[in-house]
């Protein structure tokens, strides 16, 4: 795969960006123009990007100008912003402009209208997963431990739910024990809707993780990272259980020694079939 000179990076807040940064520049990337968000972007983006430009989220118009500026015609997006900080943001003209065409206002819709944008000033928004590729991890159990009879088929119910709310646009983790769906997720974000599961089943819970079917492979892709395994350890979870192909395992060999630690069942699933 030919890879572009030089790559936009859209930098979000956790591990992610660094990892695509660094993953980018051995695959062959020269320059990397990085645009960080104030409060949200780890500073270590500084040491790994050409070029780092530091805005406040809701600088559309900036953003955009950073890009044209600075000759990217290729960029891609890694990692999240706080979703909170949505409703607390003071966004531009241009963002005013886009949010107001919007009838409806999430994930896939917000960042594919910021997609519309770029496309709009000559910049390719590029699959979310693109230098990532080998995080990815094929169908078969990744931890010591494999689920149990009555956990695997949570983790079906799971796959199920979690497909389906996905397909609604409202998250894509769902939570199982002995056959009840504790938690599906929503706005609050994978973390919190982890903890609202533990909460309600106590420990033993299978927690699925899906890519929504049809999904728009610039930004929709599920991340799987540390901060998720301590939150599972926090909960007493039982299993993990990510789909195959479309999932990122960030620091993957990590994350296994620290699912083995804890017994947990983990595994990457075909959902597909």
């Amino acid at each position: 795969m030919n890879q572009p000179a030089k790559l936009g990076l859209i930098a979000g807040r956790g591990i992610y960006p660094l990892l695509l940064a660094e993953s980018a520049k051995k695959l062959g990337v020269r320059r990397l123009v990085a645009v960080a968000f104030r409060g949200e972007t780890d500073r270590a983006i500084d040491r790994l990007a050409d070029e780092v430009h530091w805005l406040n989220v809701g600088q559309l118009t900036a953003l955009l100008e950073t890009f044209q500026t600075s000759g990217v015609t290729q960029a891609v997006m890694a990692g999240q912003i706080t979703p909170t900080r949505l409703f607390h943001v003071r966004p531009d003209r241009r963002a005013l402009a886009l949010l107001a065409r919007l009838r409806t206002r999430n994930a896939e819709t917000i960042f594919g209208a910021i997609g519309d944008e770029l496309k709009s000033v000559g910049v390719e928004l590029l699959p979310a997963s693109r230098f990532m590729e080998s995080a990815m991890p094929t169908p078969g159990l990744l931890s010591r431990r494999a689920p149990t009879a009555e956990e695997q088929q949570d983790i079906e119910l799971g796959c199920r739910v979690a497909k389906a709310t996905s397909g609604l646009d409202i998250g894509q983790t769902a939570v199982v024990k002995q056959g009840t769906i504790l938690a599906v997720e929503a706005f609050e974000g994978t973390d919190e809707t982890l903890l609202r599961a533990g909460r309600l089943g106590g420990a033993g819970v299978v927690v699925v993780k899906v890519a929504k079917r049809g999904h728009d492979l610039r930004f929709d892709i599920p991340v799987i990272g540390l901060q998720t395994l301590k939150v599972l350890k926090k909960i007493r979870a039982a299993v993990l259980a990510v789909e195959a192909g479309k999932t990122i395992l960030l620091e993957c060999a990590r994350l296994i020694t620290e699912a083995d630690k804890q017994n947990l069942a983990f595994l990457a699933v075909d959902m597909e079939k």
